[in-house]
């Protein structure tokens, strides 16, 4: 079983996609990687030799910025914006759509499951 950057990569997957398991790396990043590593991207992750696990993870953590490290970064972002007071840190506070998008219809991910009206009193007949 392959375990870089902390994470199991599946086994019946090829390299190029096992790759895209670890957060901060996509599909162009892990092309590039094995490109430069002249690694075939299409093998197997079960088929990968040690010396060449090794070397990609090597790469990875000297390199890239990955898992626990990448995520801490973007978190410290999204507080610094929220503390600094700024548009989209005020967006990030109120769960809103940071990035423009409507908000009168849809949004539903970012605002949650719509709340019912709340019923009014009833008026008393005279």
């Amino acid at each position: 079983m392959a375990r870089i950057a902390g994470v199991d990569l599946p086994q019946n997957k090829q390299v190029w996609i096992g790759l895209t398991y670890i957060y901060g790396i996509g599909q162009a990043r892990s092309r590039n990687l094995l490109e430069r590593l002249e690694i075939d991207p299409v093998v197997k992750v079960k088929d990968l030799t040690e010396d060449e696990t090794r070397r990609i993870a090597k790469t990875i953590q000297d390199e890239i910025r990955v898992e626990g490290d990448l995520r801490k970064e973007v978190s410290q972002n999204i507080k610094r914006l929220m503390e600094i007071g700024c548009y989209r840190g005020v967006r990030h506070r109120k769960s809103l759509p940071v990035r423009g998008q409507r908000t009168h219809t849809n949004a539903r991910i970012r605002k949650g499951p719509k709340r019912g009206a709340v019923a009014g009193k009833k008026k008393v007949r005279k």
